[in-house]
């Protein structure tokens, strides 16, 4: 089963990641990847879609997604390195990975999230995702291949 970014949430304040279920009359009802408990928060929560989340290169930005698919390339079947790995080891991680990362504005505290997310999907979810664009446009290759980065 593909995983769809849209409607994967990271909540602030709350742990770990969270599937869209509906909308709610102040807010959207989610569904908590790990427990599978529901709960609804308020339009206040500032809830970000993971396909909404950019990583700063130098090139530019890099979606979530990609990063992700980076990141699978990288470490095959295994985990990523542990949130709570030294900053060392995360950012020699992201180098290989992520080569082109901006190191001024993508920090520590920025990977230890990603790297969070990343295990979070592959424990509960799949890190074969779901493209948008070809949803979209009936299997259009490679729609953002050409876009400006």
């Amino acid at each position: 089963m593909k995983t769809d970014l849209t409607k994967i949430l990271s909540i602030p304040g709350q742990p770990g990641l969270y599937r869209y279920i509906a909308q709610a009359r102040n807010g959207a009802v989610v569904e908590s990847l790990s427990d599978g408990k529901r709960s609804s928060f308020g339009v206040n929560s500032r809830i970000s879609s993971l396909a909404d989340i950019s990583i700063y290169t130098d090139d530019g930005e890099a979606k979530l997604q990609d990063v992700f698919l980076k990141m699978k390339a990288e470490l095959g079947e295994n985990d990523a390195p542990a949130a709570k790995a030294s900053s060392e080891e995360l950012k020699d991680f992201f180098a290989k990975a992520l080569p082109g990362y901006d190191r001024d504005r993508f920090y520590v505290s920025h990977m230890k999230k990603v790297v969070a997310w990343y295990n979070c999907l592959k424990q509960y979810a799949s890190l074969d995702f779901e493209n948008p664009d070809q949803a979209e446009e009936g299997g259009s290759a490679d729609k953002d291949s050409t876009k400006e980065e």
